[in-house]
């Protein structure tokens, strides 16, 4: 069924590639695991003529969804939901480009897109163009990159004014649970940022952080799982403790730190 569903899309002609991401684009995935598609298009597509592919493989659909990128968020006959994003593949890879050549790092997910580019599978190239974007970006991790990824997130980590631990521990004296909340999803952000760049990994993204980084990360903080899970306990039980958590969290990344020249 999915077979047919992509064979229907690349005879769009706005579609130039079909690529299947996230753990289907692998061996990690088990039949109930979700679709993530990603269609590289030229020109945007008519709702209606996309609505029309798809109501004869789903059962359930929202068309036009736009609350990150352009996609339709769908459920298959089989119960698996689909989710289909619109891109725009010079778009795409000049944000890849601001990272892996031109070395610009950002607040936490740095290189979620080229980990999304380099992993997915290609279902149809028309023009080859996505074969060549994926040839083009694999290429080793680059130092200057690296670098300014930890420079600018342990920077947001502590030590500057505007840091996210300075900003959790005023949320905390003022009993400020939504912003403590808030704020602490944002130093794991940059948190899991260092992490991955420290040890030339490409981020995966939102899902499953603490499993990946022991996975795949040769260079981990001491007590990596532990000050974690202290800190999810003390945000919902005692979050007049989570100031000290960050701390210690912080204090065991610095000390791997040095450790960027290997």
């Amino acid at each position: 069924m999915v077979e047919e569903l992509f064979k229907a899309l690349s005879e769009l002609e706005q579609v130039e590639a079909i690529a299947l991401g996230g753990s289907r684009s692998g061996e990690n995935y088990d039949e109930k695991s979700d679709y993530d598609v990603y269609l590289y298009v030229t020109a945007p597509i008519d709702e209606d003529v996309r609505r029309g592919i798809l109501q004869n493989f789903c059962k359930y659909m929202e068309i036009g969804n736009h609350y990150w990128e352009m996609e339709d968020n769908c459920t298959l006959n089989n119960g698996i939901d689909i989710d289909i994003l619109y891109r725009d593949m010079d778009f795409i890879c000049n944000e890849i480009a601001d990272g892996v050549e031109r070395f610009n790092a950002h607040n936490g997910y740095t290189t979620c897109l080229w980990h999304n580019l380099r992993t997915c599978k290609i279902i149809c190239d028309k023009s080859g163009r996505l074969a060549a974007a994926k040839k083009r970006f694999d290429v080793p991790y680059p130092d200057k990159l690296r670098e300014n990824i930890i420079t600018r997130n342990m920077n947001l980590l502590s030590g500057t004014m505007p840091a996210y631990d300075t900003q959790v521990a005023k949320a905390v004296s003022r009993g400020d649970k939504v912003s403590v909340t808030h704020r602490t999803a944002a130093f794991l952000e940059s948190y899991f940022d260092v992490i991955f760049a420290l040890n030339r990994q490409t981020h995966p993204g939102e899902k499953r952080l603490m499993s990946l980084a022991r996975k795949n990360c040769e260079i981990l903080p001491a007590n990596f799982e532990e000050n974690l899970n202290q800190l999810f306990a003390d945000l919902l039980t005692n979050p007049e403790n989570v100031k000290s958590d960050l701390e210690r969290i912080v204090t065991e990344l610095k000390a791997i730190i040095p450790l960027i020249s290997q």
